[in-house]
């Protein structure tokens, strides 16, 4: 497994956040439509893997409602894939949900995307249905993982 570090990125630096995607993903998206997308949008994450100076994965994440955290976006740059970077990432985001108080963690993932299929099983990730994607014109797989938070304990409680 690669020896990474993982940081925090500020959700507000779009530019890098769409230049990290754009690395990974294609067709390329600008920093406005990540800007978009956060848009009144609660607890924004995002987190970026480093070897030494450079950035070799990413993950964005996002509050679905109080009690779940949204996986939304989660890449490796195409020369260090199958080494366990983004498996350290969503480790990372899912200890993270956890301190905030997340009661789970969901994710949606292509069939074709078969590495993330492993990784949502072999995480004890449940599969809790599917979705039909209109962009793409195919179904997404929904995986959601309970993080063992009291209901009383969830996000946004205050109690």
């Amino acid at each position: 497994m690669a020896n990474v570090v993982i940081d925090s990125l500020d959700p507000k630096d779009v530019e890098t956040i769409a230049h990290l995607y754009n690395q990974v993903f294609k067709p390329p998206r600008s920093p406005e439509s990540f800007a978009r997308r956060f848009l009144a949008r609660a607890n924004v994450v995002a987190l970026v893997a480093r070897i030494g100076q450079d950035a070799v994965g990413f993950y964005i994440g996002l509050e679905l409602k109080p009690s779940v955290h949204f996986a939304w976006l989660c890449g490796v740059v195409p020369g260090m894939r199958r080494v366990g970077i983004g498996t350290q990432l969503m480790h990372a985001a899912i200890d993270w949900a956890k301190a905030q108080g997340y009661a789970s963690v969901r994710f949606e993932c292509h069939n074709q995307h078969r590495a993330f299929l492993h990784f949502g099983i072999t995480e004890g990730f449940d599969i809790v249905g599917i979705r039909w994607d209109p962009d793409r014109l195919e179904n997404l797989v929904i995986f959601e993982k309970s993080l063992g938070v009291p209901a009383d304990q969830e996000a946004g409680d205050t109690d």
